[in-house]
Order: structure tokens, then C-alpha cells, then sequence
């Protein structure tokens, strides 16, 4: 369904045009994050898909005509004549200019990572109009590449101390699961494709979909054939050890598969199916065995469960001198895991001796749902005015108290300042490189950025941090 990008906005952003000074000739916006901090804390990344999806698709006329129906019923000004221009002139395509921060780059709180200017100088209000299609463009896929950001780095400390290859196992960590835990297909698409900027396991197609078509990745992740409760319950309770063969006859041909071993008594499961009945035959099939507890307690039972494998298929000692399964067994939790689960069991796990490497985890509401856009505290304000003269002017509401930070005034610039990024006002640049970089101008797609230049900025910032 094609979307009416006019409409796209807040309701009373459609008076707009009536409000700025008469010979203001453009209005120049920042997106930031409220607050200081004193390193890194938030990953920058989801313009782009904005940017190819909707500002791509120019404005026809039946979008004025649609736009100013609605805005007569809906109690609102419409500025046709604007709208009409932007057809006109620009061929229906906004005359903006966008600055960005490199996709996947580390800030502090209070750096700006977009800057939006109007092109065309009737059309001062247009940036102020875009704000809400904007903002909400940056704000989810940021915060959810953030979110797993934090859970990266809180997880490469048990990598380090435990495996021997904590680089080549990191991506593979954490599974996107949470394709029906989002509202809506485009959620799913947006906060999953920001997922895969840390890791590579994800089974939201729509994420895979999105990065492919947005970032220039042929697969930027990948998944294993897994079982779920209806097609072990469909044998019975009495075929369960049938429905376990039958999982491996099937799959252990591929890489690895996943069957969930909970639907009736997941101590059996584990201790006498897959350790007595089918251990043979899982060791001569070859594939990963994967496991999945997917219930009882968040903690003790993924630990219990790989105590118990590995007491059923044995261990060996990696090169760290932590125990690993042997046998090609690992285990999965995935049922409603947080971070401060994840650190605890691989913690408890660490002190038993086991190395990380013998779990993962898949993450759904607590990765793409759980989150808001007060999570990181983004927000987008207007901080500079050119006159009639051309002249530039800051602008910007007066700090309510003495101990609140004032509010960025004027047109900015970023710079790198060793392994950080700050904010420095324009015209202080000199010769030195903006990191604001122009990705969108007038219709045209300027810088496009893919997942592997993504994906190594961010590997850089985890190195860093």
C-alpha cells in the first residue's frame, strides 16, 4: 500500500507554514539524545532504510489532494501552494538536505547524529514538517541496535575468559525470535535488521529481508531447522523418543538443528532420551544437537540441562581449560530471556566450570519490544535560522533551571576526537572532517552504507568500549 508522506506527521505540524518570521528562508534541525554521559553508550543506525523506503517514493498529486481533504475535515491548515511547488519544481521529491553520522558509530549522549536542512527557500517549514517521520526513523532501529549493543559487551567478558575463539563465536550468541513479538511486519523488519549489526543468527525473515534490500548483504543472517511444541506433541507423549529420531534422521545433515525438549518432562527428556536412547545415534549422525529447555526456571534450568548433557555425552577441555560437551551437543534458552539472565547463567556456568561456548540464547520482547523512545532519551529540535539575508541564527528554547545543560543553538558539525565523536558548532570546522556526513539531498541518495562497513564500525566501537 503506497503511504502518503505528507500525512506522515504529526497533525498540527500541517499549520507550520503559517508560524516562522516572514523572509525566513530555512530552518535547520538537529536528532540528539537528551543528557551527558562520559563515554560511548548509544549505536547510531536505521536512517538509511528510511531513506530508500519513503523519502525515495516522490509526492503526486493525489497526495495533496488526499492531504488536503483531510486536513479541511481534521480541523487543520493546509499550505497547497507548498505542496504543489515541491511537484512543480523538485519533481515531488523534498528538497532537504540530510547530515548523518556513519551507520553503526558509538556516541555519547548529547552528540547530534542527523542534521535537517530545507534546499529550497520557500520552503523554510518543510524540515519542522519531516520531524516526526524522521525522528521515529532513527529512534526504534537506533535504540534496538543499542540494546544489543550493551548485550555484545556484557557477553564478550565470559567469550574472553572461556572460549578459545571468542571472535568467531560472538555473532552466533543471540537469535533474533522476536518476529511475533513486535506490532506490526515493519517493526519486525526494522528492529531485527538493527539486531543484525551485532550478531548473525536471527529467524525474522523480515529482517532478513529488510537488511538484504537496504544494505547491500546477500544473507545477513542465518538460522537451523528447529522443532517446535506442536510437531513433538503430534507423536505423543509416548513417541517422544520417536519424534526426537525423527528430528535427527531429518536434519543432522545440516550444520546444526534445534528441538525443543520440554513438552512433556524435560528432566527425561534430557537425562534419558537424549542422554541413554538417542545418544548413539546423535554422535553418529553428526550436526549440532541443540537443545531447548524453553521453560522452568530462567536460570537454574538452562544450567541444569548442560550439566546434565554433559554428563550424559561426556566433556572435554578447551585450551582456556573450561569444559565443552562432547558429542556436538549445545543448549538454547530462549523463553522470555533478559541481559541479567544471560550474565547469570553464563556466570553460574563459568563458576561450574563450563565454557560459554555450550550455550546460546534467543531474544524476542526484551530485544525489539521492551523499549521506547525514552529508552535513550532521543529527541529532534530546531537549532538555527537563515534569514532574509542569508544569514544564520541560533535558536532554541532557554534552559528552565541553572543546572540544566542549555540547548544546542546554531548549525553543527561533528568531529572525531581519538575513539569518541563530539559536537563542536560549524563554524568552528575549519579543515578538519565532518563526521555529519550528507547522505540525502533533494531527492538523492548520497552515501550507501552496507552492513559489512556496519558491522566492522561497530565490531571498532566494541574493541573500544
Amino acid at each position: 500500500m503506497r503511504q502518503n508522506l505528507i500525512l506522515n506527521t504529526d497533525s498540527y505540524k500541517l499549520g507550520q507554514y503559517l508560524q516562522y518570521p516572514a523572509g525566513t528562508r530555512a530552518i535547520s534541525t538537529v536528532a540528539t539524545t537528551r543528557g551527558q554521559s562520559f563515554r560511548p553508550e548509544l549505536m547510531f543506525f536505521g536512517l538509511q532504510m528510511f531513506l530508500k523506503e519513503y523519502l525515495s517514493q516522490p509526492i503526486v498529486m493525489a497526495d495533496i489532494k488526499e492531504a488536503a481533504d483531510i486536513a479541511g475535515i481534521h480541523g487543520q491548515p493546509f499550505d497547497s501552494e507548498g505542496w504543489q511547488r515541491i511537484v512543480d519544481v523538485h519533481g515531488g521529491y523534498l528538497p532537504l538536505r540530510i547530515e548523518a553520522i556513519p551507520e553503526g558509530a558509538a556516541l555519547r549522549r548529547g552528540v547530534p547524529m542527523m542534521q535537517v536542512v530545507n534546499t529550497d527557500p520557500n520552503l523554510p517549514w518543510l524540515t519542522s514538517h519531516m520531524e516526526t517521520a524522521l525522528l521515529r526513523a532513527i529512534w526504534y532501529p537506533s535504540t534496538v541496535a543499542t540494546t544489543a549493543w550493551r548485550i555484545r559487551l556484557a557477553l564478550q567478558p565470559f567469550l574472553d575468559r572461556t572460549t578459545d575463539d571468542p571472535a568467531a563465536l560472538q555473532p552466533s550468541r543471540i537469535s533474533d525470535y522476536g518476529c511475533r513479538s513486535t506490532t506490526s511486519l515493519e517493526q519486525a523488519a526494522i528492529g531485527g535488521a538493527a539486531h543484525l549489526v551485532h550478531f548473525n543468527s536471527s529467524d525474522s525473515l523480515p529482517a532478513i529481508l529488510h537488511a538484504r534490500r537496504h544494505y547491500g548483504i546477500d544473507m545477513p543472517g542465518y538460522s537451523i531447522p528447529s522443532a517446535e511444541h506442536a510437531s513433538i506433541t503430534a507423536w505423543g507423549q509416548a513417541g517422544e523418543t520417536d519424534a526426537y529420531s525423527n528430528m535427527i534422521e531429518r536434519f543432522s545433515g545440516f550444520s546444526a538443528y534445534s528441538v525443543v525438549s520440554d513438552s512433556y518432562d524435560l528432566h527425561t527428556a534430557v537425562t534419558e532420551i537424549w542422554g541413554k536412547s538417542l545418544q548413539a545415534k546423535v554422535r553418529e549422525a553428526g550436526g549440532v544437537l541443540v537443545v531447548r529447555p524453553d521453560s522452568g526456571d530462567p536460570i537454574d534450568t538452562p544450567v541444569q540441562v548442560v550439566a546434565q548433557l554433559a554428563y550424559a555425552f561426556g566433556t572435554r577441555l578447551n585450551g582456556k581449560g573450561f569444559k565443552v560437551i562432547d558429542g556436538n551437543v549445545r543448549v538454547l534458552q530462549s523463553d522470555g530471556v533478559s541481559l541479567q539472565d544471560i550474565q547469570m547463567i553464563l556466570g553460574r556456568l563459568e563458576s561450574m566450570g563450563f565454557s560459554a561456548e555450550n550455550i546460546s540464547f534467543g531474544m524476542g520482547s526484551g530485544l525489539l519490544h521492551k523499549i521506547n523512545r525514552g529508552t535513550v532519551s532521543f529527541t529532534m529540535r530546531a537549532t538555527a535560522m537563515q534569514d532574509a539575508g542569508g544569514q544564520w541564527k541560533g535558536i532554541g528554547r532557554r534552559a528552565p533551571h541553572s543546572q540544566e545543560k542549555l540547548t544546542i543553538q546554531g548549525r553543527v558539525a561533528a568531529i572525531a576526537d581519538g575513539i569518541d565523536i563530539v559536537s563542536i558548532p560549524l563554524t568552528e570546522l575549519g579543515g578538519r572532517q565532518n563526521m555529519l556526513q550528507p547522505v540525502w539531498e533533494n531527492g538523492q541518495l548520497l552515501v550507501d552504507w552496507t552492513m559489512d562497513e556496519i558491522r566492522a564500525r561497530a565490531t571498532e566501537a566494541s574493541r573500544a568500549a
